[in-house]
């Protein structure tokens, strides 16, 4: 547990430390973008911060757990599992990718098929 802590600890501090949450509200009211419900300006600084820290500790907390899980199956439980925290999430990242690649092409042929079906031609013909 302590070198978990150990290893998210400084990913956490150097990742808030990072994004200017004034020059991030600045650029999007620059863009003539808003958050909804939020005040520009200030209070739009606080509310990135106040987003950035949770996504931050939530992070950190699912990162924990799936590299402490197999190591807690495997001493308490006698559960024969054979990866460990980091090679359980390189594969269900791997997995995940791959579903979203699969999700995109689908979704690309049903488009192709739509456009074929309604027999779409161009300004001239």
């Amino acid at each position: 547990m302590c070198q978990q802590m150990r290893m998210d600890l400084p990913d956490g501090v150097h990742g808030h430390g990072d994004h200017d949450q004034q020059a991030g509200a600045t650029e999007i009211e620059g863009h003539g973008g808003f958050i909804p419900g939020i005040r520009p300006g200030a209070n739009t600084a606080e509310y990135l911060n106040y987003l950035q820290v949770r996504l931050t500790v939530v992070g950190a907390a699912y990162l924990a757990l799936v590299c402490l899980l197999p190591e807690l199956l495997i001493a308490e439980y006698a559960v024969p599992f054979y990866f460990g925290g980091t090679s359980l999430l390189i594969v269900v990242s791997v997995t995940m990718d791959t579903v979203g690649q699969i999700h995109s092409h689908l979704l690309a042929h049903q488009y192709e098929g739509l456009i074929k079906k309604a027999k779409l031609r161009g300004r001239r013909g």
